[in-house]
């Protein structure tokens, strides 16, 4: 049996946090209920590479997940949501703070018939403040966070990374917030909202560099690929146009690399004993490192440093993750069959657990193709269904 078993979750969030932390919350066995508008789907559907007309982004995001269209600014379709959070242990939205209070949805009339629901509210800036208004976009929090700041070259401008960063690191948040909201449910026997804003969990990932301000007064700076706290580290061109990452976090690792490279010499160096000395050093050991790893193919790197017990990883794109047998043993990669596309590689559930399983069971659906049958299980009647058809509340 699936860990998740038996909670409804429904989703009614866009672009990407919300929907992503549903993702992981499917992933582990919770029965997912995307809500969508009837004429603006989620934008996911439109973001990125699409084959046959058929989006490949959405395929992954909207994995386990039955799809419902509900026109929420209706009676209709106010009426319909309560009676589907009625039913739900978790409501996943990213609405300005205040939009589900406009339209009588808020967790004071979504918990009336069911006190024990969580209500994951997840927007850039939080539910309060100055900013609790302003759109949020995962790129806003990298900004923010200092991430960017921090990222780049020493005399490039701030780098922000090409995919959604701080929506993915949000998600994972939201998914342990909704898990200790849920824990405290069982202790309380009530639900409550949690309050997740994005510009935070990026934040909590970045090191101690608030700290360093407050103690210190300086910031974080940009070092390229290079750390402020150990040398060698670095990207490594090798001789076959490959490229391979060197950390030497331990003093012991520091010291196999330079003898594998032929300078062991540079251990007895006084500065060499220290993380933050070796990086004071870095052009002297990437000129060391450097210069042996380019006369070497990836492969020879690779199993030159495994023999020396020394930390190395090939630099992958997807092509190499695929393939690898890392990946392959510890089940990274699940196949799935989509009724659009045929089988489908993509990326699976976090974590393997001893004794419950997690599952991919299908990929994201059409826009609203479990309408009716889920409005079904609410108790509405054929003819029902077909009247907020006709006004457009679903579609």
């Amino acid at each position: 049996m699936t860990p998740l078993h038996g909670l409804r979750v429904i989703d009614v969030s866009t672009l990407f946090a919300g929907p992503m932390a549903a993702m992981h919350l499917g992933d582990m066995g919770a029965e997912v209920i995307k809500v969508e508008h009837p004429t603006r789907p989620d934008p996911s559907r439109g973001h990125g590479p699409s084959k046959d007309g058929h989006n490949l982004w959405w395929k992954t995001l909207g994995r386990n997940k039955r799809t419902v269209t509900i026109d929420l600014h209706t009676e209709g379709g106010r009426e319909a949501f309560l009676r589907l959070a009625a039913t739900a242990d978790v409501v996943i939205e990213n609405f300005r703070p205040g939009t589900l209070e406009r339209w009588g949805l808020g967790y004071t009339e979504l918990s009336a018939d069911n006190p024990g629901l969580v209500l994951a509210r997840v927007t850039g800036f939080g539910q309060i403040g100055p900013y609790r208004s302003r759109p949020g976009f995962g790129t806003l929090a990298e900004a923010m966070s200092g991430f960017a700041a921090a990222t780049g070259e020493p005399d490039g401008p701030p780098t922000l990374p090409p995919f959604g960063l701080a929506d993915g690191v949000a998600s994972l948040a939201t998914a342990y917030a909704v898990m200790v909201a849920l824990h405290a449910r069982d202790a309380s026997g009530r639900g409550q909202e949690v309050d997740v804003a994005i510009i935070e969990p990026i934040l909590a990932m970045l090191g101690p560099q608030i700290t360093r301000w407050d103690q210190l007064g300086t910031v974080q700076p940009r070092t390229g690929n290079r750390s402020g706290n150990n040398a060698p580290r670095n990207a490594y061109r090798t001789a076959d146009g490959s490229w391979v990452a060197v950390s030497t976090s331990a003093q012991s690792i520091a010291e196999r690399v330079m003898a594998l490279v032929g300078r062991p010499e540079l251990v007895d160096e006084p500065w060499f004993a220290s993380g933050a000395e070796r990086a004071a050093h870095a052009d002297v050991l990437d000129e060391a490192v450097g210069g042996w790893i380019a006369r070497h193919d990836r492969a020879e790197v690779i199993a030159a440093f495994d023999a020396a017990e020394a930390a190395v990883a090939p630099i992958y794109d997807a092509s190499d993750i695929v393939d690898d047998p890392q990946f392959e043993a510890i089940g990274t990669i699940r196949r799935i069959h989509d009724p659009d596309l045929g089988e489908m590689a993509m990326q699976g559930p976090l974590f393997r657990m001893s004794q419950s399983e997690s599952r991919v069971d299908f990929t994201g659906r059409g826009h609203g193709a479990d309408t009716d049958r889920v409005l079904e299980e609410l108790g509405y009647t054929a003819a029902q269904i077909a009247a907020l058809r006709d006004e457009g509340t679903i579609s």
